[in-house]
């Protein structure tokens, strides 16, 4: 005797009529109620081929809504995510870099570079070589190098 068991465990849906669902099966119930609602109504409108087109197309949704899972999601909650997503997100992020310290020490800082306390940084000038000997005519020639840079 063999037992079927699902690999993943949240997968497990329990069938109810003809190995479907009860979510299937109702909206397999809704979309042939819906086909053949249009069917009917719109018989003395149209021919035979335009009819069955309409009531494919009329009944694809409540189809839909029954058998399509997207990441897990249900039809009407991805269409949900998909609209909030769309809608109600920006479609372009910026991102703006705040130095939120410096903004609150903005008026401290300002203060104390006026009376002096503070120095704006200076950027120091790297040799471009290291190993020279101080004093050599190569080394003056790299700081002069560097300096006119």
């Amino acid at each position: 005797m063999e037992v079927k068991i699902n690999k993943e465990i949240r997968e497990f849906s329990e069938s109810i009529f003809f190995g479907l669902s009860l979510r299937q099966f109702i909206f397999s119930i809704l979309a042939c109620g819906v086909a053949i609602v249009l069917y009917f109504t719109l018989k003395p409108f149209f021919g035979i081929e335009t009819l069955s087109w309409l009531c494919i197309l009329g009944a694809a949704p409540f189809a839909a809504l029954g058998f399509i899972k997207y990441n897990g999601m249900n039809a009407e909650e991805f269409v949900i995510a998909f609209l909030k997503n769309i809608v109600m997100m920006p479609k372009h992020l910026i991102f703006d870099a705040q130095n939120i310290y410096a903004e609150e020490f903005r008026e401290v800082i300002d203060k104390r570079m006026k009376q002096g306390i503070l120095k704006p940084k200076k950027i120091k000038k790297e040799k471009k070589d290291k190993k020279l000997k101080k004093g050599s005519k190569k080394n003056r020639e790299a700081e002069r190098n560097v300096e006119n840079t």
